[in-house]
């Protein structure tokens, strides 16, 4: 668990976890037909992993045009995912956000450049001090378009670093709501050790690269 993993390493070290070859039943989900969320009352939804979802949760609520992210779990094999079952690895499972936005304000592709502009694009299997499969980067798809975009951003991005971007690409099937006390975790806990040494000063990283999509009470 994050409240550990300070304690064991203060240095923030990592949450465990295995990389392993899919499953057959991880190797299905990865070449499923995608799903795709209807639009309601304009709004429409985005789904991404990457690394620690308290984290990601935060950033994508400051961006404009972002009306709401809920925590969870998505990727995987399994139904009902629990947070102590995806921290064993063994779900395929992800820690995923689903972010509902306003798309005559924010677009999709630059969703997407919020996710690429907040991480590590190399790490794999992580994200920070959180490392294992539960914490990998997952970007989600709805349909051809979506999938499009995700695959010439990743191609950008690519060829800036020198390593492989880990980010994968999956077809969307579901999203998990996570436990109540997950949602809204850094603004209901700002002075947590884990939000204090991680998550904000990745939030911060993310709003002087992008100052221009941050809303203005943004914390």
């Amino acid at each position: 668990m994050k409240f550990i993993t300070l304690i064991l390493a203060l240095s923030l070290s990592t949450c465990g976890g295995q990389t392993t070859e899919p499953s057959e039943a991880q190797q299905k989900v990865i070449n499923a037909d995608p799903v795709t969320v209807p639009t309601n009352n304009g709004l429409e939804h985005a789904y991404f992993a990457s690394g620690c979802f308290w984290c990601v949760e935060a950033i994508y609520e400051s961006v404009k045009g972002v009306e709401d992210v809920i925590s969870g779990y998505s990727g995987g094999h399994t139904s009902n995912p629990t947070y102590e079952a995806s921290n064993t690895g063994r779900t395929g499972h992800a820690e995923a956000v689903e972010v509902i936005y306003d798309p005559s304000i924010v677009s999709f592709s630059t969703l997407v450049d919020v996710y690429f502009g907040s991480q590590n694009v190399t790490q794999v299997n992580g994200q920070g001090p959180d490392n294992g499969s539960q914490y990998r980067s997952i970007l989600f798809y709805q349909n051809a378009e979506e999938k499009r975009i995700l695959e010439e951003k990743k191609a950008e991005v690519a060829e800036t670093v020198s390593k492989p971007v880990a980010a994968e690409i999956y077809p969307f099937q579901k999203f998990w709501v996570a436990e109540n006390y997950h949602q809204n975790y850094e603004r209901l806990h700002p002075e947590h050790p884990y939000i204090q040494n991680v998550s904000k000063p990745r939030y911060q990283r993310f709003k002087a690269k992008f100052p221009e999509l941050i809303k203005e009470n943004a914390h």
